[in-house]
């Protein structure tokens, strides 16, 4: 393999400064904040801080409402990722056998990841509306009274519903292109090998998906713990009261409404160490079952 040879010994240095500098200021500096503050009892006002070791760590592990909040957060994390990687792999399935009007199937499907989080929340809301939303209307038919903002599953579900909704067009774009990345030979050999379309899936075309699968769980687990706070906000209108929210909603209200600075950035630390425990666990453990050739 050839190497690229610089002329100039200090130019690919001074590429890299722009991003560098990037992740540095919105990651490296908050983060290192945020453990900083995580260990002080923070005045709301900013007129001083005062030392108080892991107090606030304690504080957070201990309390029976972040043992809960973490559950659900588990709960929602696991069934986001799991619907929007089903469904969009279903639908990418279907798209990739459709072969008249097959442009126009594809652009429906991505225009909902043009969508923002909180947009995405507001369209929730209107179809989940008590009075004239149409998923209402429809789950009433099926004798289910669904109360979004009062009952907590109920709430549950519409946020679960909407975030997995959020998030299947980019699933399906990624998916789409893995399958349409499958020789064609390698497609005919298995209908000679296997007529069953059901097992050539799962025994030929799924293996072959695996990287692209797991490059999107990651994806997806990510944007189940961090980018679906839009969505929670506008669902629950800024008060959540006895209904279901996740541990970054929960910085985020400890932090910016309680002006408990030091708790909530001693829930963002044990949330990151969380993140970081479960990439290394999918990179060393998940990764053994990818093969990418």
């Amino acid at each position: 393999m050839k190497r690229v040879q610089f002329s100039r010994p200090l130019f690919p240095y001074l590429l890299l400064i722009p991003q560098l500098s990037i992740i540095m200021l919105f990651f490296y500096w908050p983060a290192a904040e945020a453990i900083r503050s995580s260990f002080y009892l923070e005045d709301p006002f900013g007129f001083g801080s005062t030392f108080v070791g892991f107090d606030n760590y304690r504080d957070v592990v201990s309390g029976s409402e972040y043992g809960n909040i973490a559950q659900f957060t588990l709960i929602f994390t696991v069934l986001v990722a799991f619907f929007s990687l089903a469904l969009a792999l279903l639908l990418a399935v279907k798209a990739d056998n459709i072969i008249r009007g097959a442009k126009s199937y594809r652009i429906f499907l991505m225009w909902v990841y043009a969508i923002a989080p909180p947009v995405a929340g507001l369209m929730g809301i209107l179809l989940f509306d008590q009075s004239l939303g149409p998923l209402t209307h429809l789950a009433g038919f099926f004798g289910w009274d669904l109360k979004i903002g009062v009952d907590y599953w109920d709430t549950a579900t519409a946020i679960i519903m909407i975030s997995v909704w959020k998030q299947i067009p980019i699933n399906f774009i990624f998916f789409l292109a893995g399958l349409q990345s499958i020789p064609r030979s390698v497609r005919e050999a298995a209908i000679i090998d296997d007529p069953s379309s059901v097992s050539r899936f799962f025994s030929i075309t799924f293996p072959l998906l695996a990287p692209t699968g797991f490059f999107l769980l990651i994806i997806n687990i990510t944007y189940a713990l961090f980018d679906t706070f839009g969505i929670i906000d506008i669902v629950l209108k800024g008060e959540p009261g006895n209904n279901p929210i996740t541990l970054v909603y929960k910085v985020f209200l400890d932090g910016f409404r309680g002006n408990d600075l030091g708790g909530s950035s001693a829930q963002s630390v044990i949330l990151m160490v969380l993140v970081l425990v479960l990439t290394v666990f999918q990179f060393r453990f998940m990764e053994r079952r990818v093969h990418y050739n």
